[in-house]
């Protein structure tokens, strides 16, 4: 592309879009101004599991899971068919990743519908981890039309596609 320089962006910014449902948001990395969804609750700064809301704050993103290699500088593996995420706030595996088969419940990693082809991890609730507080709380892949989330930050593939390999290894996401 003429004129376009690749530069490593370390912070995105993702706020509700004014006017719009408690979902619909935006996000702001360097030049780049994309659509994304939120949480079905909107933005919330006390998060509880499964109160639909996408935590107010700012978190790293710690690492992809990727269903299939893409340009990446973050530190990022391979989904597997077997990978989940406890999402059970009575265990003492609350929100850390598991393999499959459990009992507890979980989110599935490798997803049918494809969401999850693309799947940051951002670091809220992990350390320390408050059971009850949340868990599960991705920067993923959203349906075309950008349907709410349980909680996540949520961008088409296309604009997935456009940011993933500009960020920086030690890029941040703060939601307000």
């Amino acid at each position: 592309m003429p004129g376009f320089r690749a530069t490593s962006l370390s912070i995105l910014r993702v706020a509700r879009r004014i006017g719009g449902k408690p979902h619909e948001g935006r996000l702001i990395a360097g030049a780049l101004v994309l659509p994304c969804a939120l949480g079905r609750s909107g933005v919330t700064h006390d998060k509880r599991e499964g109160d639909g809301a996408t935590p107010a704050g700012r978190w790293r993103l710690l690492r992809f899971y990727l269903r299939k290699p893409t340009p990446l500088r973050m530190p990022w593996r391979l989904t597997r068919r077997d990978d989940i995420w406890c999402d059970d706030a009575t265990s003492f595996l609350y929100n850390r990743p598991l393999r499959a088969p459990s009992r507890l419940s979980h989110e599935e990693i490798w997803r049918q519908d494809r969401l999850y082809d693309v799947v940051g991890v951002i670091d809220y609730n992990i350390i320390p981890r408050v059971r009850g507080r949340g868990s599960a709380i991705f920067f993923h892949v959203a349906a075309e039309e950008l349907g709410a989330t349980a909680g996540c930050v949520a961008l088409r593939a296309r604009d997935m596609a456009r940011l993933t390999p500009r960020l920086g290894r030690k890029a941040i996401i703060v939601v307000a």
